[in-house]
């Protein structure tokens, strides 16, 4: 549920940032028109909301790394800790 919620972001992320560009092209020079300002104002907030919804992932631990060369926490590097005990 939590990644869905962060693909959806970007994807409005992206939307946003067409809008902005598409307000941008059709506004050129209109100071009465404040469509573009706005757009920015939508895609500052989305922005935010994914960095705080990443930080909760971080922090809850629903997100994290799964790297192949990092074993994670509660692994010793010393060999004599990581022998499977009887």
């Amino acid at each position: 549920m939590l990644k869905a919620a962060i693909v959806l972001l970007m994807v409005a992320l992206v939307a946003s940032l067409a809008g902005g560009f598409y307000f941008l092209m059709v506004d050129q020079g209109d100071k009465t028109k404040r469509r573009t300002f706005h757009s920015l104002g939508v895609r500052l907030t989305l922005a935010l909301m994914l960095g705080g919804l990443i930080i909760y992932g971080v922090a809850t631990g629903q997100l994290g790394h799964r790297t192949p060369w990092d074993p994670g926490p509660g692994y010793s590097t010393k060999p004599s800790d990581n022998t499977p005990s009887p």
